[in-house]
């Protein structure tokens, strides 16, 4: 059975790794939306993308970092017992 600290670990960096996932998949797109800023009809399509994926992600990783608090609090919950007021 694993204690209430590698379960509060384990959640920490998973939702690192989610806010890490869409910080890096946010700047490269804002990369590529960059780099055809000088193409007239290339530049309004890549805007148009970099907006869609940033909502995209941003819903994903919310809804993965909702989804981690769910599991951390099941874990807990089980962890401690059926007395947890939580």
């Amino acid at each position: 059975m694993s204690s209430y600290r590698d379960i509060q670990s384990a959640v920490r960096v998973e939702k690192f790794r989610v806010w890490f996932a869409w910080l890096a998949g946010n700047l490269l797109m804002l990369f590529i939306a960059s780099a055809t800023s000088g193409f007239a009809i290339v530049s309004v399509v890549t805007k148009a993308l970099f907006a869609i994926v940033f909502l995209l992600l941003t819903v994903t990783a919310y809804r993965m970092h909702a989804a981690l608090n769910r599991r951390a609090d099941r874990e807990r919950r089980a962890l401690l017992g059926d007395d947890y007021p939580g």
